[in-house]
Parts: structure tokens; sequence; C-alpha cells
């Protein structure tokens, strides 16, 4: 069985490490005030991914916690995939230019295919990640605080059909509860399309959840929450790297 992949998350608001619950801002609980020391700490435990969420700039519509994901890049040698805000190339260029290997787009997938595709062509599918947040089966946009009416199912069809190689779903009633994650819809996702490189999010809330998206044959896992409160330690993680 291979490994899964761990992918810590570091959501931003105001420059500070943050997690909410089911994507609500006024659950809003700040864990660390210089996300940085955060990036040092899981990379010197063997970790070399890391998911950076400009939680502000999805409420923006713009990135705004930019020079965040210049320092962390600046300074470990993570690989840093950013999302959050990227709507227009300007904040493409400078998501890269400030550091990220990869940038997540979800919002801007719905509300403007044609540039998201265009992402795609140009960037390559290693680099541009699909964001497909789910409630309900229906895909959420604007940092969830919106929905839209595009049923998850068709709308990775559609983008795995235009080259998508990518995609981070997340389980947004799952997402900093701390109840499991959406084992069964990962499965669902992976047999209708067994090549994607699926990053599982939402709802992580032991290094036993981490097994079973293994056991399930869930390529790559996003948690954040269970890593900040001290139900998964660094050392736990070990037999994953």
């Amino acid at each position: 069985m291979d490994k899964i992949e761990l992918v810590p998350a570091i959501d931003l608001i105001d420059g500070k490490c943050v997690r909410l619950s089911q994507g609500k801002y006024t659950s809003k609980k700040v864990y660390a005030d210089d996300p940085l020391e955060v990036a040092k700490q899981l990379e010197a435990h063997g970790i070399r991914r890391l998911h950076v969420v400009d939680l502000d700039g999805a409420a923006s519509h713009h990135v705004v916690n930019h020079a965040v994901l210049e320092r962390i890049a600046g300074y470990t040698s993570l690989v840093i995939d950013f999302g959050g805000g990227v709507k227009t190339d300007e904040d493409l260029k400078i998501a890269f230019g400030c550091g990220a290997a990869m940038v997540t787009g979800g919002s801007i997938a719905v509300s403007q295919p044609e540039t998201f595709a265009r992402w795609l062509e140009q960037y390559g599918p290693e680099r541009i990640i699909l964001g497909a947040d789910v409630k309900q089966g229906m895909i959420a946009v604007d940092g969830w605080r919106s929905g839209s009416d595009r049923s998850l199912f068709p709308f990775l069809d559609h983008y795995v059909e235009w080259g998508v190689r990518r995609v981070v779903c997340t389980d947004i009633s799952r997402d900093g509860m701390l109840q499991g994650p959406a084992i069964d819809l990962y499965k669902d996702i992976l047999q209708r399309h067994p090549g994607l490189w699926l990053m599982a999010s939402g709802g992580v809330s032991s290094v036993d959840d981490i097994r079973a998206l293994q056991a399930a044959g869930v390529p790559s896992v996003i948690f954040g929450k269970a890593l900040y409160e001290g139900r998964i330690t660094l050392r736990q993680l070990e037999e994953f790297i």
C-alpha cells in the first residue's frame, strides 16, 4: 500500500494561523500569531507539503495574505499549494511569485470556467489544482459562504475531461468538526476517476482517520484542527513519512 501524502493546512486571517468550523468566520480560533514558526516546526518533523489558505482573500475576492506566503516559502523548503481569493491573472501571478508551487482554484472554476481552463493549459495540471468544496452534494464558493447550482460529480467529470489531475475535495459539513472524514464520498470519486490525485480535506480527527483514508486508497490528506488541538501529534505522523 502506498503511503498517503500528508498536507497540513495553515489557514490565514490577519496574517495569523487560524481554524474555522464548517467555514464559519464567526467560529475563528487563533492557534499561532506567526504561521512561519508553525511551518518550520512541521518541516523539522519531516513534513514536505503545506496547504495555505488565505481566508481573508476568499472573503475579499483577491489575494490578501501574500506576504505570509512569501515568508513561509522563503524560509522553508516546503512545497506549498495556495488558495483563497485567487480570482484574476494578477492574483495567480502574485501567488506563484510569492513562492506557491501550486494554486488551488475553486470559486473561479465555477464563476469563470474559461479563465480556469486557460490557467490549466498555461501552467499545467501539476500546478493548477481544482478546489471542489461540497455541501450536501453541491459545490460551495466564496469561502463557503455561498452555494452554487453545480452538483459535485458533473463538476468533477467536466474538469477531469478538461485535464484536471489534482483535486482538493472538502466536505464542508465535516470541516473543523473533528468527526471523521467523508471516506465513502472519496471512494466514490476515486471509483469514477481512479487516476485522480485526490486531496481529502475535512473532518480528520485522529491518526486513525488518516490510516482509514490511506486504506481507502486516497492519495493525499489535508488536516489542521486535529493537529493544532493536539489530537494528532507530529510524532504520530512519522509512520506516514
